[in-house]
């Protein structure tokens, strides 16, 4: 009686972990990454604009 109680108890929480964990992945997939302009790309283009 006792080993199936602390059974369902492990299960359950390693259930609950992996639940978790799915989560966290879906919502990171989720996200829409952006991606900064590299510094030196930035102070071409203003280059090119004080030229012209």
């Amino acid at each position: 009686m006792t080993f199936t109680i602390v059974m369902l108890v492990c299960i359950t929480i390693v259930i609950g972990i992996a639940g978790a964990f799915w989560l966290a992945i879906s919502k990171g997939y989720e996200y829409k990454h952006t991606v900064d302009p590299h510094p030196d790309d930035v102070k071409e283009d203003h280059k090119d604009q004080q030229k012209e």
